[in-house]
């Protein structure tokens, strides 16, 4: 049975149409074309400084005034991401990022709860804390992370604990579309298996779509992802899985319909 989308989602989670992206004025993503539908899975793979951390965090919506969109466009959640005020903070609701080094960068002064619950409070200051608390709760136990661990702060966990709290902040307001710049970093086997059930369990069930930026060819196996392979912030390849790629020697890609 296909997944299902959640209400009034949008079919294509991301849209990108020859999108070209400058960072602090260099031009760092150059005509890259993909289409994620809910439900469904994209790896962005290449080397270090390929665009793909770049590409992830235009779409995210990062924080982050260095980033331009100088050509083309891109649709996340049917929202175009040029629109700023309310649509890009809607936009921004309905999915959840996981950025590079995120464990390494979360608030000091927070504890783990208030940290993993922070983008539902700063939306509704009247939240129930309960409600809330019992869904901190059930993030740390699914990511088997100790409860007591809502408690403490970042610093006093390990690395790897770091980053499953960033990818419980990512989750906790049930997104439709998960970005992820390499979310398993500094995670163990057994953990990392946590965190790729918790995105493949809402994929399955609510239709999530899962962008993830890595170069772990197992990762895509295990997420049965459509790969994007950038160099130097063009599109070089594209198909389903690493063993079945379409590359062209002229640095541009053919897309698969």
């Amino acid at each position: 049975m296909p997944p299902r989308s959640a209400p009034d989602a949008s079919p294509v989670a991301v849209r990108c149409d020859d999108l070209s992206v400058s960072r602090g004025g260099a031009r760092v993503v150059d005509g890259v074309s993909f289409r994620l539908e809910s439900g469904a899975a994209l790896a962005v793979m290449g080397a270090t400084g390929s665009g793909k951390s770049t590409l992830a965090a235009l779409l995210a919506g990062a924080d982050d005034d260095s980033l331009c969109v100088v050509g083309g466009d891109a649709w996340v959640d049917g929202t175009p991401i040029r629109k700023r005020g309310r649509a890009a903070r809607v936009r921004a609701y309905y999915t959840g990022y996981v950025p590079q080094r995120a464990g390494s960068d979360l608030p000091a002064r927070l504890t783990v709860g208030d940290v993993i619950g922070e983008p539902v409070t700063s939306r509704d200051r009247r939240v129930n804390q309960h409600a809330l608390a019992v869904r901190i709760a059930g993030l740390l136990d699914e990511l088997e992370l100790p409860l007591g661990a809502a408690a403490r702060y970042p610093y006093e966990l390990s690395s790897g604990m770091r980053q499953r709290v960033a990818i419980a902040r990512a989750l906790i307001l049930q997104p439709r579309i998960f970005i992820g710049d390499d979310p398993y970093a500094n995670l163990d086997l057994e953990v990392r298996r946590a965190a790729r059930d918790a995105l493949l369990r809402r994929r399955d069930a609510n239709g999530m779509a899962i962008l993830m930026v890595t170069n772990d060819a197992e990762t895509v196996q295990e997420i049965d992802a459509d790969v994007l392979v950038l160099r130097a912030g063009r599109p070089v390849a594209y198909g389903h899985g690493t063993a079945d790629l379409l590359w062209t020697p002229d640095g541009g890609v053919r897309l698969v319909s």
